[in-house]
């Protein structure tokens, strides 16, 4: 089969699109024809091997020589112990591991899958899996009224979050180079800040909420901007801003009254099927910005890498009997 491989960590000119025998599922996975695979913020970590903790799946090189973990396809086999899918269920979610989705085939364990809404198409449920379940979590208390802060709003997760605040009732500010300014309020913002010409952190008390997409100011500069009771949650980073949010949440937290920590986002079907529905239903739609087929891969890892995007970059995999 036609499969991304990547053997080293590096940039989108280390990958390669070449033949790997398909896999063949254990008695507890499902193997999964691919039709789209989206690209997240991960993947461009998991590429580069940096920060330190996008190694997690290898040291020196990645176990899994294939990156990508968003996916949505058809099941085409499944293992003797599996019941709950047959071949011809159309499938989405996150693959374990988050790695193995730029392919033609991946095999996976079913329970961070669900089943495709009717009428979604492949691309469009490719591109929920992380950025939703991160939305879902991260405005999971969002009240009328709040005030909220996305910063890095323009690139893979930014767009669902914007939608599910807005549609929580938030004002929403939203953060990101000031090209992407008409995009980011036509997909809902109510303001946007120019990261190049104002630093956001420098806003005194002003929000409720902070999603932090892009870690890379110090926790007790970034509390600063939250209303006292708000929360700062950070989703990816500077290992050092890490380990700073780490140690210094309990402390902001008894000090100041306010939350700051990393935010906690575990791979859940209960949390896919939850944003899959909202995006069924037309609450919030993922926001496409370009899509690729897979042997132009290394093309959308680098206008990942680039941070051009306005939304999601999807890759789709040709299908040939």
């Amino acid at each position: 089969m036609r499969a991304v491989i990547q053997d080293r960590y590096g940039t989108p000119e280390d990958v390669a699109v070449g033949d790997v025998p398909e896999p063949v599922p254990s008695d507890d996975q499902i193997l999964i024809r691919i039709r789209a695979a989206s690209l997240n913020g991960s993947d461009r970590e998991n590429l580069a091997g940096r920060p330190f903790y996008a190694r997690i799946a290898g040291l020196r090189r990645p176990r899994n020589p294939i990156p990508g973990s968003d996916v949505a396809g058809v099941v085409a086999a499944v293992g003797s112990s599996v019941t709950e899918y047959a071949p011809g269920d159309e499938v989405y979610g996150e693959l374990a591991g988050y790695r193995g989705g730029l392919a033609e085939y991946v095999a996976t364990p079913p329970r961070l899958l669900a089943r495709k809404p009717p009428g979604m198409s492949f691309t469009e449920a490719a591109a929920i899996p992380q950025a939703g379940c991160i939305a879902l979590r991260a405005t999971r208390a969002v009240r009328p009224g709040d005030r909220v802060l996305v910063n890095g709003a323009g690139g893979s997760g930014g767009s669902l979050v914007i939608a599910l605040a807005k549609h929580l009732g938030a004002e929403v500010t939203a953060v990101d180079r000031a090209d992407k300014a008409d995009f980011l309020r036509r997909i809902g913002a109510d303001e946007t800040i120019d990261f190049e010409k104002e630093d956001w952190a420098d806003r005194r008390a002003e929000y409720d909420l902070v999603v932090d997409l892009f870690g890379r100011r110090s926790p007790f500069r970034v509390h600063r901007a939250l209303r006292p009771g708000g929360a700062y949650r950070m989703v990816g980073g500077h290992t050092r801003i890490l380990f700073a949010v780490l140690l210094a949440g309990p402390m902001i937290r008894l000090a100041a009254r306010k939350r700051v920590g990393m935010l906690v986002v575990p791979q859940s079907r209960t949390d896919l099927e939850s944003v899959g529905a909202l995006v069924a239903d037309g609450v919030v739609s993922p926001v496409i910005d370009r899509v690729f087929p897979l042997e132009r891969s290394r093309t959308a890892l680098a206008h990942l890498a680039a941070e051009d995007h306005r939304g999601k970059v999807v890759v789709e995999v040709p299908q040939v009997d």
